[in-house]
């Protein structure tokens, strides 16, 4: 037990210099006590070597605490704002996060050990953010990831994140575009990017004040999933509820059908 303290003291304070080293600004103390607290001495490894690789300039502070991962803001080498999301290797929901690899021909490989199928699950909400992104989806872009920490674009102002569409404040005369909107990109996402995202609802969509932008893609599926079909009909569902009271909503199965595509039904 010693030595694993000593280790872990060792790998915290080589850390803590090249930070300080290489000029990295810690914006927020509280933040850098709680990655050296709660995430695991190979977390914190990965973490010094994004910074050792010139990813960032500065640190600061949470921006969210998940039920999987912690979210911190940051700023890359040009001062540009990112975000740094970091899954918790001790504390995600394994077997959640399981059933949505499970069937997903990209990762048919992954072994299911726990740290397998976490470094799995980020390295496939890289490859979804930017396919989605590719496709002209309104998501933050990914720009590296490492083991379980995900780098990617910030999504919000003055080091404050856009709020989730729950908060946003829509009024009824402004819903029904912010509807369509958002029932469009999810048939964009499953036609042009080849994804559903599988649990969307107003918690994973911010507002900028004008338009909507989509999160939190670690669990989006491809289309030839074998659960793709229930997760779509959800999503639907999903954004049908919230909007109901704000704006006139379409019938679920016209528009599952107008995304699938009729002739993709016919037996």
């Amino acid at each position: 037990m010693v030595k694993l303290k000593l280790d872990r003291d060792r790998i915290i304070e080589k850390l803590d210099r090249e930070v300080s080293k290489l000029g990295v600004r810690i914006k927020d103390a509280d933040s850098m006590k709680v990655m050296e607290n709660v995430f695991d001495d190979q977390t914190l490894v990965a973490l010094y070597k994004l910074v050792n690789k010139g990813k960032l300039s500065v640190i600061g502070g949470s921006i969210s605490t998940g039920k999987e991962a912690n979210v911190f803001y940051a700023e890359d080498s040009e001062g540009a704002p990112v975000a740094i999301k970091i899954y918790r290797i001790q504390s995600a929901n394994f077997n959640t996060m399981n059933q949505y690899l499970v069937g997903d021909p990209r990762f048919s490989s992954v072994r299911k050990s726990k740290k397998e199928v976490i470094f799995a699950w980020t390295r496939k909400e890289y490859s979804n953010l930017n396919r989605a992104h590719d496709a002209g989806i309104r998501c933050p872009k990914a720009r590296y990831f490492d083991r379980n920490i995900l780098l990617m674009d910030f999504c919000g102002e003055n080091e404050i994140p856009y709020p989730q569409l729950r908060h946003a404040g829509i009024e009824k005369g402004e819903g029904q575009k912010h509807y369509d909107a958002i029932i469009h990109d999810i048939d964009r996402m499953y036609n042009d990017a080849g994804l559903v995202h599988a649990d969307l609802s107003e918690f994973n969509l911010l507002f900028d004040g004008s338009e909507h932008i989509i999160i939190d893609m670690g669990q989006a599926v491809t289309p030839d999933h074998p659960r793709a079909v229930k997760f779509l009909v959800r999503d639907i569902l999903n954004i049908n509820r919230f909007f109901a009271r704000l704006c006139d909503i379409r019938d679920e199965e016209e528009i599952f059908r107008e995304i699938i595509g009729e002739d993709k039904l016919q037996p």
